[in-house]
């Protein structure tokens, strides 16, 4: 699947407020559930801590993909956000990340599920990729640059 099919404006943040690990999942998710109709957020952020407990999603190279599976959505969700600061988030490198891309999926689509966390993983093992996304301008600007991937 193309990750530019799975985007809506309203969950691409731009500039993440959060300075913790907890505080990005939360405003990742609180993102999803303003916008997707039957996600619980409280559940949400428990699936995701759930999952960081089993091993970081902070994969490296300033990037996390913190990801779960629902039973209460239909669809593949995802939400991309950017800390112009940084936050630490247990990455494997040991370095603070930048770039998240939330994946929420039903629990029903497991291929598709691991098809959109390797498709999100190999974007974002690209240098010149990952600078674009930092200087990309605004929502807008994220949004043209994951489309046009």
């Amino acid at each position: 699947m193309i990750i530019g099919e799975l985007l809506e404006e309203g969950l691409i943040l731009p500039s993440l407020a959060a300075r913790t690990k907890n505080a990005v999942l939360a405003e990742l998710v609180a993102a999803a559930g303003d916008h997707v109709p039957g996600l619980d957020a409280a559940t949400a952020l428990k699936v995701l801590k759930e999952r960081e407990k089993l091993g970081t999603t902070g994969i490296g190279d300033g990037v996390a993909i913190p990801h779960g599976k629902m039973d209460c959505i239909e669809r593949i969700v995802l939400v991309v956000g950017r800390s112009e600061q940084g936050v630490e988030f247990d990455a494997l490198d040991h370095k603070p990340c930048t770039i998240f891309f939330l994946v929420l999926a039903p629990e029903q689509v497991v291929g598709q599920h691991l098809r959109v966390l390797a498709g999100i993983s190999r974007l974002l093992k690209d240098d010149a990729f990952r600078r674009s996304f930092l200087a990309a301008p605004g929502a807008d600007g994220l949004l043209r640059l994951l489309r046009a991937c």
